[in-house]
């Protein structure tokens, strides 16, 4: 068989899988909808029964059923097993700032057993830019794919995640910080984003069903964020982050970026004595920074702030490693933190 008819077959192959792969992208998605409450759909009374306005959620007195106004989502890649990855447009109403957001629900989010519960909430936070995308969003790096797998193998909760930009322009980094006279993107990660999946989500009231992933200076705003507002956000999976906030836009702010130090929040909630709140550092064997994390551990893993650091062993600085670790351990460590979805009875 010739060269050229080799690589034509490859190519076409090829042109195949890619074709299924991005197979209904740009078409729109509708992720589960509770069912209404019995008479709801209608607005009319069912004989026998009071006339309900809502559906309600049963058994949890915690689960948070979708509050509305729900987004438009438009398919933007689908996995293997027939979830699909969507991106919306969200304008902050507490931030200002307008930007992308994409989400993928696992399969469980759509079985009718769980459509009266609630979902634990993944935010997945990029290194980088963190603009203008969010490259948790980009099936290949295996971050859903993971969390499925887990689910199956029992290692893992089925998790929301919620993938928005990090930084309002490509030219600075904004430590996920409400820097004075920038745009306020630590509200946006921290208020809005949740607020919008609350509006589209069943999830949870208490912080028991919200945490952070992210990688470089996304892991820096995860744990920032966790130990920031450690009512609303209990644990985050840090892979290769820094420990200290470092935008140069900080400048002139010296007490404003000492509000937004992790080194600082991590003692005031020591001194506090709480709430507890659970870090998970990831580092790879072949990149730098486990000293920053070391040190850390050493200094503030005490008292209400739990700490471990996971080697991943001849990993680098990349997502695909830290996906790696998370499988390997860091996964089911996250999950023995949070809540998960409790199947209706019967």
């Amino acid at each position: 068989m010739s060269a050229a008819l080799v690589l034509l077959l490859l190519g076409g192959g090829f042109a195949a899988w890619k074709l299924d792969w991005f197979s209904g992208d740009g078409s729109t998605v509708s992720f589960g909808k509770t069912p209404p409450a019995a008479g709801a759909e209608t607005g009319k009374a069912v004989p026998g029964e009071a006339p309900k306005s809502a559906p309600t959620p049963s058994g949890d007195p915690d689960v948070q059923l979708e509050t509305g106004p729900r987004a438009t989502f438009k398919q933007t890649t689908r996995l293997d097993d027939g979830t699909v990855i969507a991106k919306t447009r969200l304008a902050g109403a507490k931030s200002g700032f307008e930007g992308d957001v994409w989400v993928w629900t696992p399969k469980e989010y759509e079985d009718p057993k769980y459509a009266r519960s609630g979902f634990p909430v993944l935010i997945a936070l990029p290194g980088g830019n963190g603009f203008p995308a969010n490259y948790w969003s980009d099936r290949s790096l295996g971050l859903q794919k993971a969390i499925g797998e887990g689910v199956q193998a029992g290692t893992s909760l089925p998790f929301i995640v919620i993938m928005p930009v990090l930084n309002p322009d490509a030219k600075y980094y904004y430590d996920g910080s409400d820097i004075p006279g920038q745009p306020k993107m630590g509200t946006w990660i921290a208020e809005d984003v949740p607020d919008f999946t609350r509006a589209n989500f069943r999830t949870y009231k208490s912080r028991d069903g919200w945490a952070f992933m992210g990688s470089s200076s996304g892991a820096f705003v995860g744990m920032k964020q966790v130990l920031q507002h450690p009512d609303r956000f209990k644990a985050v999976i840090a892979s290769g982050g820094e420990i200290v906030p470092d935008s140069p836009l900080w400048k002139g702010h010296q007490a404003e970026m000492d509000a937004n130090n992790p080194e600082k929040l991590a003692q005031q909630l020591i001194d506090a004595n709480g709430p507890e709140v659970y870090i998970n550092f990831q580092v790879g064997t072949k990149e730098s920074g486990k000293q920053r994390m070391t040190q850390f551990q050493e200094k503030y893993g005490k008292g209400p702030v739990k700490i471990t650091i996971r080697d991943i062993q001849n990993g680098e600085h990349n997502g695909w490693h830290y996906v790696r670790g998370m499988k390997e351990g860091s996964l089911e460590w996250i999950s023995k933190v949070l809540k998960g979805p409790k199947p209706a009875a019967g």
